[in-house]
Parts: C-alpha cells; sequence; structure tokens
C-alpha cells in the first residue's frame, strides 16, 4: 500500500524565491531527475494560456535545475475543447508524473473543467500512488469541498456563494474551503481586498454560508502550506501565516510552524476560539 504524497498550498508566490524554498524542500524528497507536470486546465480559458503555463515551465527548468527536473505541459484546456481532459492521449502522461503543478487562474473553471474527468483521476491516482500535488493560487481554492468564486464575486457582483469544488481532500476525511490571498492588500485603504479579494466583511458572511462541519483553511500570499500525510501534519512555509477557522475557533500559525492534520476534520476538538494547534 503506497502512502500518499505530500500537497502543498501556495497562497502566491509560487514562482517568487519564497515558492522556490517550498519547491525546492519537496523536489529534494523525489529521485533525481524529477518528472514534473505542469496541468494548465485553470488558465484553459485565457489567450495566453500557452504562456502562463511556459512561464511555469522555465522556472522549474530554469531555477530549480540543481534538481535536473524533466518538465512537460499537460494541455487540458477544457472539456469539449482541442485539448480536452478526458482525452487519454493528453491527458495520461499525468501517471508519468512524481510532481504535479496547477495554479493560476479561475477557481471555479478549473473545478468546472476537471470535475469527473481522466484528468483529474489520473491526478488523484498519482496523489495516492506517492506523487506530490502543487497547487497554487486558483488551483488551491479548487481543491477543496467548497470554492470560492473569486471573480464571479470581485468582478462580476454575483450574489455570495460557494461553488462545488474538487474535493481532494475528501478522502482524508477532510471538509475543506481553502482560501489563497488571504492577507492580499492590493485595494489599499481605500479598497479591502483581503480574502482573496472579496474582503473581510464579505467573508464572513461567506463563512456563514458554510455547513459548520466545514474548515476554513486561509493562505496568505508567498505562504505555502504543506500536508504531510505521513507524519499526519501540515508545516508553514514562507513569508506570511495560514489561518483556520473551524468549529467556532480560529488558529493562526506562522512559518516554521507545524499543526496535525486531524486537527482540521469535522469534530475534531484540536482548536478553540484564537488559540494554537496542541
Amino acid at each position: 500500500m503506497h502512502q500518499p504524497g505530500v500537497i502543498v498550498l501556495f497562497g502566491s508566490g509560487e514562482t517568487a524565491p519564497s515558492g522556490r524554498k517550498a519547491h525546492e524542500y519537496l523536489l529534494a524528497r523525489l529521485p533525481a531527475p524529477p518528472k514534473i507536470a505542469i496541468l494548465d486546465t485553470p488558465a484553459g480559458f485565457q489567450p495566453n494560456a500557452d504562456a502562463v503555463a511556459e512561464k511555469i515551465a522555465r522556472f522549474f527548468e530554469h531555477h530549480l535545475q540543481n534538481f535536473h527536473p524533466e518538465v512537460y505541459i499537460i494541455k487540458a484546456r477544457g472539456i469539449g475543447d482541442t485539448f480536452d481532459p478526458d482525452d487519454p492521449i493528453l491527458v495520461d502522461a499525468l501517471l508519468d508524473a512524481a510532481y504535479i503543478f496547477a495554479g493560476p487562474g479561475s477557481p471555479t473553471y478549473a473545478a468546472r473543467q476537471l470535475h469527473g474527468t481522466r484528468a483529474l483521476a489520473n491526478l488523484v491516482e498519482r496523489h495516492r500512488a506517492g506523487a506530490i500535488l502543487a497547487l497554487a493560487s486558483a488551483a488551491a481554492i479548487a481543491s477543496g469541498r467548497y470554492t470560492l468564486p473569486v471573480y464571479e464575486i470581485f468582478k462580476a457582483g454575483h450574489d455570495l456563494h460557494w461553488a462545488a469544488g474538487l474535493d481532494i481532500f475528501g478522502e482524508h476525511g477532510l471538509e475543506l474551503a481553502i482560501v489563497t490571498h488571504w492577507d492580499n492588500r492590493e485595494g489599499g485603504a481605500e479598497l479591502d481586498t483581503s480574502h482573496c479579494y472579496v474582503g473581510e466583511d464579505r467573508f464572513q458572511r461567506l463563512h456563514a454560508l458554510l455547513p459548520p462541519t466545514a474548515t476554513v483553511l486561509g493562505v496568505d500570499e508567498h505562504t505555502a502550506c504543506i500536508f504531510d500525510f505521513a507524519s499526519g501534519t501540515c508545516h508553514v512555509m514562507g513569508k506570511g501565516t495560514v489561518t483556520v477557522l473551524a468549529g467556532g475557533g480560529q488558529a493562526i500559525f506562522r512559518s516554521g510552524e507545524s499543526f496535525p492534520i486531524g486537527a482540521l476534520r469535522s469534530g475534531s476538538r484540536g482548536f478553540t476560539a484564537d488559540s494554537r494547534a496542541p
């Protein structure tokens, strides 16, 4: 029986120096040369989808060259597209990867285009067999059971709601709503863009829409939250913090700190109001 691989969630900065350190930390666990697959679905709707994926590929090839990675792009743009996530010719290359990366784009697009597809099944199969999943920004949001419709709320003014996510963590007993860009400050003094651009006030109302069994995992920008299922712990790396909202309580963890994965499960008593993990 294989041990599932590590999952790392980047709040942002996956190709910045802080993100590079997290990639190095994880790639050091793999035999050389690691095979790295970049799944481009989250940005598949963008006219520059090729450029987005190629930029990330260059990052792995040039900034992590000490690991001599074999990097390739999995084009799985959308259901019914020329690059269909259900096309085995395109997506079965995921089954050779030791490190699978998915990142920027739209969380709801990623969840909608990957749900029930061969691409997602292959990704999950590889993770179960020990491959590392590196999910950044939109892909990280889409990986939870509940997905924040960032563009729909922030740009298009849709009513507050949650969309169905890919629930990658569900088989580990976790009911997560993952929110990247947790500490975003792009709006300056005039506009609160924290909590992935929706702002604290709207996020409090969004939080109230989640079932009480759900756990919110907020990941700051330039910060990584690493799920190590072998040790049963989450480890924080980078410039910021990871915030957990569970069971009416809140816990905040700084870079270098760890907490038990089990404390994120519904019904866990691992967190109380404004506490740290034991």
